[in-house]
């Protein structure tokens, strides 16, 4: 990972098989595969992947995201464990740059809302990158299958870094 980038949020896929799982996010159900993305902030290109299951969270494969090779991450609040904190500091001595979140009874202070708004100015940049794949309308799988939704989730990734490659030396 460069020294901004991000475990993304996923694209969710559509076509029965065991793997395959329901999830909810944002009261909306989804069912198929994930796309967990590493994103290098700078030049929003995908750095690595790792596709699973609908019904799991961007946490539990976090570590398979992030390595001894980043320099820094950054991550929305539902990355705040000691875990992760300790994977990331003592596991790939890479900084760590969590979105603070409050808490019931506990409201974030105005520092650490300057904070996310700084932290959220790169993260953003990470989110385009789904969005441009949603455009692209490489978002729906048409195979059964957690590998062959892992190819055609590769082959997604690799198509939006061509199209986002040519833009770059544009």
């Amino acid at each position: 990972m460069s020294p901004s980038s991000l475990p993304g949020s996923g694209q969710y896929l559509s076509i029965p098989c065991e793997f395959q799982k329901w999830a909810q996010k944002h009261k909306e159900t989804h069912f198929g595969y994930k796309n967990h993305a590493e994103v290098d902030a700078k030049s929003k290109l995908i750095i690595g992947s790792v596709t699973t299951s609908a019904n799991v969270h961007d946490s539990q494969v976090f570590q398979d995201i992030v390595n001894e090779t980043d320099n820094a991450m950054l991550a929305d609040s539902a990355y705040q464990s000691a875990e992760s904190e300790r994977h990331v500091l003592e596991d790939c001595d890479c900084e760590e740059f969590i979105m603070f979140k409050g808490r019931r009874g506990h409201p974030l202070t105005e520092e650490e809302k300057a904070t996310n708004t700084l932290r959220s100015r790169i993260r953003v940049r990470v989110e385009h990158v789904f969005g441009r794949m949603s455009q692209m309308g490489i978002k729906a799988v048409r195979s059964i299958g957690l590998k062959r939704g892992g190819q055609h989730n590769t082959l997604s990734n690799l198509v939006y870094n061509m199209d986002r490659y040519a833009f770059l030396i544009s």
